[in-house]
């Protein structure tokens, strides 16, 4: 029961977008015709496959005691074998819950704020069906990465969210930047998946059968295993957004923002992480691959942090602190702890995805995105407020506040890695996590009081407007998920919970009440003063200008973006302009050359037969007269 159970989580939100995407569009010329039903329609299927892929999910994790695994063979190719199946354990329960919660949030507030079609006076977008439908897959492929059994299989979910990730990006076609963003999220996380694959195939290939199971319980060569685990994580890097192939976060922002709640919260950044705790086992045994995760997630981490302190943009703020957050999961991970990692990831996809929906029901209000335009919205907008508000003390670490425990976990794994060595990787990289977390807690108190402080206090800078709290399908999804990002944290302090994250490490500490965590508690107050220092001594301006110069250097993210379109995108072009000029001028030109020389050939050939012509036939004729003459003369004689 417990295998057709995982089978089923996937295949719930699966038939439902599949369905969706059968639904007859509207008329884009009038999408009031024939608009209605199929929105209505959509709606019922997106919340009715959410809702059950949640309730599959609560079921699944209600039922799981021990690991429980099923499997039958698809293809056999040689001995090397694919399976269909399931592996499911307490944190595939923990985590699909987690997704199945953030996508019917998110199904449910899209009804409301993509409510308006691409025309103001049309309430009708009649591009939502195929919208609906895409969640719907999008949550499907998490889920199936989640608790997929085969390497085969979990790359199928994969490169679906991929495939999602583009079009929903792209749902809003009136942005100019929202087509150039998809695409650039759907080529940056190829290139890391290329890597992926190659990963998954080294594995496969090297046990015989691309069964998790089978691949973990194998003795791997040390140099596969190492090429194996480092080639992996260029698909982690690209799909969790970690240095260098996370320039594509940021600009994905041009997608609606429910569905950056649900990129950000629930499936394309969580997959990476995920599928590492997976194959953790595989790691431990490759500690060259967790060292260059620990340099990775220690600059991603303050990479995100010291972006986020510049921007003007709202969600772009949020998008750099969810690379900075993503910098600690992977940073527990290279440190030894990926049971912190989880609680960290199950935390942040409570807190990003409260943050992000209520950064839509301020941008539903005031009609802009950029924080220099917002300003006393607490009086207007207070439950936006209040879940702004738990939701930034939750990123910060504000005991206590869910993201206080598991950042604290996190924390306490680096500095056991540091100081005791206690890690798979050496200790410099346990330092190299920890300096980098505690700085991280210091800038992204920071930034989260910046953000508040210039949205919600101060005067109104746009004081025409009359912003309000969104509608209620708007403002249920932010009410009900500030109860998790507040309260979340407190559940390592129950059994049930801490015993299905730490699975068979049972020694695993999920919460460490030491003196070691009032360090972290002082950084977080310096970072909120400093903000609250440089607000309060005028509160019309930007905290953010005490940077000074580096302001503009951390508004760009260090120009690294700048600096892999000069050194790849740059040269990939001029290169694709040298092969196109190549194939036109040489190939084409010489087939063309050919063909042109034939023809003037054939020309010539034709211009000469057909001057020749007349006195060809002049001849034939006085050929034919003088034969007739002869003949008619011999006649004559005889």
């Amino acid at each position: 029961m417990t295998g057709l159970l995982g089978a089923a989580l996937p295949a719930v939100p699966l038939v439902a977008g599949l369905l969706g995407l059968l639904l007859p569009p509207s008329s884009p010329k009038d999408p009031a015709v024939g608009g209605d039903a199929a929105r209505r329609a959509a709606v019922g299927l997106g919340v009715a496959g959410a809702a059950g892929a949640l309730l599959v999910a609560v079921l699944l994790l209600v039922r799981l005691g021990d690991p429980v695994e099923t499997s039958t063979t698809w293809i056999d190719l040689g001995g090397l074998r694919v399976t269909l199946g399931v592996r499911l354990d307490g944190v595939a329960g923990l985590v699909a819950v987690a997704v199945a919660a953030v996508a019917l949030a998110v199904q449910v507030y899209s009804v409301a704020y993509l409510r308006r079609g691409p025309h103001d006076d049309v309430e009708v977008d009649h591009r939502y069906p195929p919208y609906a439908a895409q969640i719907s897959l999008f949550t499907a492929a998490m889920l199936l990465v989640v608790v997929s059994g085969d390497l085969i299989l979990l790359l199928v979910g994969w490169e679906v969210m991929g495939l999602c990730s583009y079009l929903l990006i792209a749902h809003d076609r009136r942005l100019p930047e929202a087509p150039a963003a998809a695409m650039k999220a759907f080529l940056v996380t190829r290139v890391g998946d290329v890597g992926f694959l190659l990963g998954i195939a080294l594995l496969g290939v090297s046990a015989g059968s691309f069964r998790i199971a089978d691949v973990l319980a194998h003795d791997h060569a040390t140099g596969t295993l190492t090429a194996a685990c480092l080639l992996l994580l260029a698909g982690v890097a690209g799909k969790s957004a970690q240095f260098p192939l996370h320039t594509w976060l940021p600009d994905a922002m041009a997608g609606p923002t429910p569905i950056s709640a649900l990129i950000h919260a629930a499936t394309m950044v969580a997959a990476g992480v995920y599928a590492v705790t997976r194959l953790y086992p595989l790691f431990t045994r490759a500690p060259v691959a967790l060292v260059v995760l620990g340099v990775l997630a220690s600059v991603t981490l303050l990479l995100g942090a010291l972006a986020a302190t510049a921007q003007d943009d709202l969600k772009r703020v949020l998008a750099w602190s969810t690379v900075s957050q993503l910098g600690y999961m992977t940073g527990a991970l290279a440190v030894g702890a990926p049971a912190a990692a989880l609680f960290h990831l199950l935390t942040h996809a409570a807190f990003k995805a409260l943050l992000f929906l209520a950064a839509g029901a301020v941008i539903h209000a005031v009609g802009t995105t950029l924080l220099s335009r917002m300003g006393g919205l607490r009086r207007s907008m207070p439950v936006t407020f209040w879940g702004t508000l738990i939701g930034l003390g939750a990123l910060a670490g504000v005991p206590p506040l869910s993201g206080f425990w598991s950042k604290d976990g996190v924390l306490a794994a680096a500095e056991a890695a540091a100081l005791d060595g206690t890690g798979p990787a050496p200790a410099w990289v346990g330092w190299l996590v920890w300096l980098a977390g505690l700085l991280g807690v210091l800038l992204t108190a920071a930034y989260a009081t910046r953000l508040l402080l210039r949205a919600f206090f101060g005067e109104p800078r746009l004081p025409l407007l009359h912003p309000h709290d969104p509608p209620a399908a708007m403002r249920w999804p932010v009410l009900l998920l500030a109860v998790p990002a507040a309260l979340l944290g407190l559940a390592a302090f129950w059994p049930p919970f801490a015993d299905r994250l730490r699975g068979t490490a049972v020694d695993v500490e999920l919460v460490h009440l030491a003196p070691a965590v009032l360090l972290p508690l002082v950084l977080l107050l310096a970072g909120a003063g400093l903000a609250w220092a440089g607000w309060r001594r005028d509160p019309a301006a930007d905290p953010a200008r005490a940077l000074g110069p580096l302001r503009p250097v951390f508004a760009r993210a260090f120009r690294l973006d700048d600096l892999q379109h000069t050194l790849v995108v740059r040269p990939t072009t001029a290169l694709a302009r040298v092969t196109r000029t190549g194939d036109e001028v040489g190939v084409d030109g010489l087939v063309e050359g050919i063909g042109r020389g034939t023809a003037t050939l054939g020309a010539g050939l034709a211009a000469l037969h057909r001057a020749a012509l007349p006195r060809a036939t002049a001849a034939v004729l006085a050929g034919a007269l003088l034969i007739g003459l002869a003949a008619a003369l011999i006649g004559v004689s005889s």
